[in-house]
């Protein structure tokens, strides 16, 4: 805290006596004054004591601090000595270093030829057996020794290669024999390993016939027995990605290229499990069953596609979408051919089963009905006459629209909707859909609504009827009711697959000539 004379002169006085600040006591001025001087000599000897003691650290500090710089001054001559002897250090390592790479540089060129030479010696002699016709070395005769031997005889049968045949056709026979067979033994004991579940033994075998022409043969064992039991269940798709997870975690371990083992096992898989399961599921409904197949081509290929993304996981290479792309199109090309064909087909034949079942159920002969009593309901309406409208049909008050035909049509559509922007080409995609589209039209718009109407103007009774029937406005309430759910699926599930193609201004043209002819027809009834 900050020194106060005021108050330390207060507090002084309240200490002492006849000092007036104690009730009671009465001021004793000479008595005060004693104290205030007797105080300030006690003052006066401790400052002197203190500035004493102060002149003697500083003293010290002075001392010490030229002790310090001296001690500064001899560490920085040390430090200087040493950085010299460092850097004559250095200079030396440098020039020893220089010396010891040249003498290796030395050596080695003494050393690398003579090691060639003693290697060709090895062959020399490795050959002269095989051209005595008699192997004797441990290396040949030591089945221990078969990695040994691989590499000599791999090495050999290269030399082999380049001498002439008339004078050596018999030594090249023999070492392309022994080839043969060190191939064939270390193949079967990588396959004896794979069976063994011995990854190191695997790893050892194959990067010694990595250098074999049998390498790819050694790849398709692996592949081989890879499947063997993986294919057990009735989901083919599932046991194939596991059979891959399991086998991308193995194959770094064995091979130098895992990249081209895993590719290879999945095109394998591909072209021969998946086509075969393929081809056995759709071509036993191809002919026969036309709904089945057009299910089980969208299943399969949604399920090979899934499977394709899956295995997008793992390390296939540089460009694997193409390379999966071109494998799922192996095993589809010949059912996507012709799949809108298929498609339209089955729509138009359901279609019209759906619709002749219903009149059926309701004992109706489906009647060709013809433009001249509309003609002339237009005629009256335009002159405002009363002409009659020609023979009217009597209806019974059915209106010939059925909810559930319009939803069994619409499920029909929407499913053939999915089918088409599953299975088809992307630049097939709006003109296939454009054919669903107008066999939806056709069916639900033309044979189906445009049918009710046309014959519900028909049965409207003419204008000197006693008997009045107004059941023609149940028709225009279920027409609008059915034509809200075919807009709905416009939306739904067309737009999405035309909207960014010149097949969308067809499409939305064709939606508004039937609702012209619709509300025409609707309105003529309706006045």
């Amino acid at each position: 805290e900050p020194f106060v004379a005021d108050e330390y002169i207060e507090r002084l006085a309240w200490r002492t006596p006849g000092g007036g600040s104690r009730g009671g006591e009465a001021f004793d001025p000479k008595r005060l004054l004693e104290e205030f001087v007797n105080h300030i000599q006690e003052l006066q000897v401790m400052d002197e004591r203190i500035q004493r003691k102060v002149e003697k650290l500083e003293q010290q500090c002075q001392k010490e601090a030229k002790e310090f710089a001296k001690k500064v001054q001899e560490l920085q001559k040390s430090n200087q000595v040493a950085f010299q002897h460092f850097q004559e250090l250095d200079e030396h390592i440098s020039y020893v270093a220089t010396k010891v790479c040249h003498l290796g540089d030395q050596l080695e060129g003494v050393n690398t030829p003579r090691q060639r030479a003693v290697e060709a010696q090895k062959l020399m002699k490795y050959f002269n057996e095989f051209l005595d016709g008699e192997l004797k070395s441990d290396v040949f005769t030591n089945s221990e020794k078969i990695k040994e031997a691989a590499d000599i005889i791999q090495k050999l049968h290269l030399i082999a290669q380049e001498l002439p045949f008339d004078r050596f056709s018999e030594v090249k026979s023999k070492i392309a024999s022994k080839y043969h067979d060190l191939e064939c033994q270390l193949i079967q004991e990588f396959t004896s390993a794979q069976r063994r579940g011995e990854i190191s033994r695997m790893r050892e075998v194959a990067a010694v016939l990595l250098h074999f022409k049998g390498y790819s043969h050694c790849v398709d064992v692996y592949i081989k027995q890879c499947q063997e039991g993986a294919f057990l269940r009735n989901d083919v798709f599932e046991d194939a990605a596991i059979l891959c997870q399991r086998v991308n975690k193995q194959v770094g371990e064995v091979f130098s290229n895992p990249e081209t083992v895993l590719a290879k096992l999945i095109q394998n898989i591909f072209e021969v499990k998946l086509q075969s399961y393929v081809k056995d599921q759709l071509e036993e409904h191809r002919k026969s069953d036309a709904e089945q197949y057009l299910k089980n081509l969208y299943d399969l290929y949604t399920r090979t596609t899934n499977l394709s993304s899956k295995l997008m996981e793992f390390n296939l290479g540089t460009d694997k979408q193409t390379f999966l792309s071109k494998l799922i199109k192996s095993i589809f090309i010949s059912y996507l051919e012709n799949y809108i064909e298929v498609e339209i087909g089955y729509l138009k034949s359901r279609s019209a089963m759906i619709l002749q079942r219903y009149y059926d159920s309701k004992n109706h002969q489906k009647r060709s009905i013809g433009t001249g009593g509309i003609q002339d309901l237009k005629e009256r309406i335009r002159q405002r006459t009363n002409l009659p409208l020609g023979p009217s049909i009597d209806t019974h008050g059915e209106t010939f629209l059925s909810q559930e035909v319009v939803v069994n049509l619409l499920q029909e559509t929407k499913q053939a909707f999915e089918r088409c922007h599953r299975l088809s080409d992307p630049s097939d995609l709006p003109k296939n859909a454009f054919r669903i589209f107008s066999m939806l039209v056709e069916f639900l718009c033309t044979e189906h609504i445009d049918y009710a109407l046309e014959t519900g103007l028909a049965g409207i009774p003419s204008s000197d009827s006693k008997n009045a029937n107004l059941y023609f406005l149940d028709v225009v309430h279920q027409a609008n009711t059915i034509f809200h759910l075919f807009d709905k699926q416009f939306n739904d599930h067309l737009m999405p697959l035309i909207s960014s193609s010149p097949k969308l201004s067809e499409c939305l043209q064709k939606k508004k000539d039937i609702i012209e002819q619709m509300e025409v027809k609707l309105d003529m009834g309706i006045d």
